[in-house]
């Protein structure tokens, strides 16, 4: 989907643990969205991280990999990314911001945008699944 992306992006959960280390570093993440805050100059994505596969479209089986801020210039309509929805993301480290959750304080990497990807609707089932069997009873007296 991603044209020139990185073969392998370190997980959201790793550079929060080392933010300046990645200063820069591309990085392509996908996730859910659980806020979207117009900020004065950008637009700040709230993203719950999981791990892409191979047509860089989020695992939605997968467990999480942290959470991360899709940071967009200038006003961005909250409708155009609203909470639920999944999104796929190719772009740069910029920095990172503490965030307040329950009790704990919790690093998000600030990750401003190159491309983004928000995925229709009916995504993850955009196909839906099939199933079909055929059974055999037997019995005996």
């Amino acid at each position: 989907m991603f044209k020139d992306a990185p073969p392998v992006s370190p997980a959201p959960r790793e550079i929060a643990a080392a933010p300046e280390r990645y200063h820069d570093a591309a990085v392509v993440w996908g996730g859910k969205i659980i806020a979207v805050d117009n900020l004065a100059d950008t637009t700040a994505v709230q993203v719950v991280a999981y791990p892409l596969d191979s047509a860089q479209r989020p695992d939605t089986r997968a467990l999480s990999q942290g959470r991360f801020v899709l940071v967009l210039p200038g006003y961005a309509e909250a409708l155009d990314y609203p909470p639920g929805r999944w999104l796929s993301v190719r772009g740069h480290v910029v920095g990172s911001e503490i965030h307040r959750i329950d009790e704990q304080d919790v690093v998000h990497p600030l990750v401003r945008s190159g491309e983004v990807h928000v995925w229709p609707r009916e995504f993850p089932d955009e196909h839906g699944h099939w199933t079909f069997g055929v059974g055999v009873g037997v019995g005996i007296r």
